[in-house]
This record gives C-alpha cells, structure tokens and sequence, in this order.
C-alpha cells in the first residue's frame, strides 16, 4: 500500500497516476481532498499506517518537517520514505535524521509541470542508496523517468542547481525585454533573432506568456522564488546572478503575484517603467495586509502580517488547524513544529526567511517545558539566533495552547 501525503495541483495528478496504475493508496492533504479510488486518512499518521510507501510532495521544507513528525508514530519499520518535494539536501538530511533507521528514504524532486505529471512523463531526479532505490523504482516510473544522481541529497541538491538555471534565466529574458522595450526596439525581432541562438528553446517556452498573457498557474511563482531562495544558500551563496533572479520573484510575490505562473514575471517587469526612465515621486510607503493561503485563515479579526517596506510583522502564531482545533494538544514540541511552520510559510511568502527575523518574541503557558520547545526552534534558528524575548503567561486565547510566537523580520 502507498501512502501519498499532499494533494496539491502536482500531487494531486500524481496520486491519480498511482490509482490508475492498480496501486492501493491511502492519501492526506491538510485541507481534506478526496481522490477517487483512494482512501482519505484524517491525519498523516493513519495515513502511513498500512504503508509500505510512503511519498511526499508538499510546498517547502517546513511542510515537509512538520508533516514528517506528524506521521512518525505510523510509520511502519522496513517502510520507505520517499520525498519528492523541492527542499534541498539540508532539509532531506534533517529528514533523515528524524526518520528512524529501520525506514528507507529517497529523494526525488521532479523536472516538469502539470501536464507531464498526469500524463506520467516527468523526469525524477532520484537521490538514496541503490537498495532504496530500487523498493520505490516501480512506483517512481509511474511518473515519468529516473535519473539516480547518486547518493541521498543528490537529488535535491540536482534540482536546485537545474532551477538556479532555468528559472535564473527566465528572469533575466524578462528583464533583457524590459531593456528592449527601453531602447524602442520591436519585441517580436528581437524574440525572433534569439530563436536562432543557442536560447531558442527558452524563446519558444516564454513567447506564448509574453504576447498572450499569463497562462494558468503549472509552476506557481511562489514556489520558484522559494525554489530560488533554497538555491542561493549555503554554497548557493555565490551565485549572484540567482540571489538576483531570486529577489526579483520575491518583489513580484509581494506585489501579489506568487500564486500565477512564473511567467508572470515578464508581464511585473514589461508594465512597470522602462529602464532608464524617470521614475514618479516616492510616496510613503504602503501598508500592507498579509495572509498567505498556505496558512490557516484567521477569524477575521487581525491578519497573519502587516508590512510597510521592508519590515515585516507576523502575529503571534499558534497550533490551531483549519478548523480551529489545537493540533497536538499537551505536547510542547507538536505544537512548536506547527507554529515554526506557519511561520516560515509566512516568511517565505515575502521574501523573507529564518536568518532574516529581528525579533522573536516567545509566550508559553509553562517555562518548564521550554526545553522541549527549543529543540524545535534549534533547528529553524540555525546560524546566530535574532533578538528575543521570552514570558511565562497564565493562559493564551484558546484552552490547550503552550505557546505563541511573534516575530519582526526583514522582508525581500
């Protein structure tokens, strides 16, 4: 049996494929989805009960954690985990250390879209030991072809720099229009005089979205600026061309855009002033209302973050689901992960990131369980920790919670 945990516009196509294909699959999405010929299991833990198989397809590292311990009482020794999200090979080494030995675990992000997804052709950028690889190489060739980059991570850490190109460069033809929009030039000549240069191919990709409009969302821009963010870390740190490419897509998902397809980017950069022109004088910058749909919804009564500029604000935030029930009641580290995730969704959402915060304020209803709380926080905060504040409270808003966390940050 396979587990198949998060049913977004990619995984949802892929789990079909496994339906279809005669497998038995148990599915889990945050926000329930059925799926025919599936079963729908109420928690990732029930969902990985019966498993021999569990995969993993979810927006970004935080998901992954977060979905990853919730699903840890259910998983069955000798199971193997195969991730096939983009999270880079930090992430999937975390993975691997929160996983216990007796399960096997791939990593498998994929090349390609929507359509190769439900039509079974994408490309699997496979990462594990040979042994692993070859329990999961039946249920991978169902969504397209293997390539084995070798070793747990490769393939992870494969995807980002395929990224780091593809979408870099996407960024720069749209940047390169603007430039030629600037000089008075005709689009259409110049697209034509690089469709027979050794760029043809990005032409043909990109040509339909800049004449036509944005198509509907196959890679959302959301996720390719994360994608980017992930690829300018660590050893990605020297890549200038990407850490640029990477805050253009994070202007754009301020403005609004990180739910349309990357290609939006060509329509942000050809409607705003050309290079080169003057530009209208500054106003004061705007507030604005944020409430990422990655997250669950608010009561209506305060936004999730409000920024002016490039200073962020997130509301405290605390484990409560979609439905408004505590996640993880009693257990100092469950509600933790929850809310560090909610955070970095946040974060994430404009640009910003963990070793981006200025402040980090900490309410917790019992100081004696605060070790518990920062084994979880050890791992978000990796490098020198923000400024922070910490206070024992008698309760919070809703019975059941331990803790809530606020954070000001530094937005892209």
């Amino acid at each position: 049996m396979i587990a198949f945990l998060g049913l977004g516009r990619m995984g949802a196509l892929m789990a079909a494929r496994l339906v279809d294909a005669g497998h038995k699959v148990t599915v889990w999405n945050r926000t329930p989805k059925e799926l025919p010929g599936a079963q729908v299991a109420s928690s990732p833990a029930a969902a990985v009960a019966d498993a021999d198989l569990v995969v993993t397809m979810l927006s970004d590292p935080e998901a992954v954690d977060e979905v990853a311990m919730a699903a840890l009482p259910g998983l069955r020794p000798g199971s193997v985990f195969v991730e096939m999200s983009t999270i880079g090979p930090e992430a999937v080494a975390r993975l691997r250390d929160l996983l216990p030995e007796s399960v096997g675990i791939v990593d498998a992000p994929v090349l390609g879209s929507l359509k190769p997804a439900a039509d079974g052709i994408l490309v699997i950028l496979a990462g594990g030991s040979p042994e692993d690889l070859a329990r999961a190489r039946d249920v991978l060739t169902v969504f397209g072809t293997i390539r084995h980059a070798g070793p747990l991570g490769a393939g992870a850490a494969l995807k980002l720099a395929v990224m780091s190109a593809i979408v870099s460069a996407q960024v720069l033809l749209a940047e390169n229009l603007a430039y030629v929009r600037a000089l008075g030039l005709d689009r259409s000549d110049f697209l034509d005089t690089l469709s027979g240069t050794a760029l043809a191919g990005m032409v043909d990709r990109v040509r339909p979205a800049v004449e036509s409009g944005t198509p509907p969302t196959g890679y959302a821009l959301g996720l390719a600026a994360k994608d980017l963010r992930l690829a300018s870390e660590g050893p990605g740190a020297a890549q200038t061309v990407t850490a640029a490419a990477r805050d253009r897509l994070a202007e754009a998902v301020s403005d609004g855009l990180g739910g349309q397809d990357v290609t939006a980017i060509f329509a942000a950069l050809l409607e705003g002033p050309a290079p080169g022109t003057a530009a209208p004088e500054a106003a004061a910058p705007a507030v604005l209302k944020i409430n990422p749909p990655a997250v669950p919804a608010t009561n209506g009564y305060y936004s999730h973050a409000t920024r002016t500029g490039d200073l962020l604000f997130v509301s405290g935030q605390v484990a409560l689901d979609e439905k408004g029930q505590v996640v993880g009641e009693g257990d100092m580290a469950r509600q933790s992960e929850f809310v560090y995730a909610n955070l970095g969704r946040i974060l994430e959402d404009q640009g910003s990131s963990f070793d981006r915060v200025l402040h980090v304020r900490t309410f917790v209803t019992d100081m004696s369980l605060l070790g518990e709380h920062r084994d979880v926080r050890s791992r978000y905060f990796t490098g020198e920790p923000p400024a922070s504040t910490t206070v024992e409270v008698s309760r919070l808003f809703q019975p059941g919670l331990l803790i809530e966390i606020e954070v000001v940050a530094a937005a892209g």
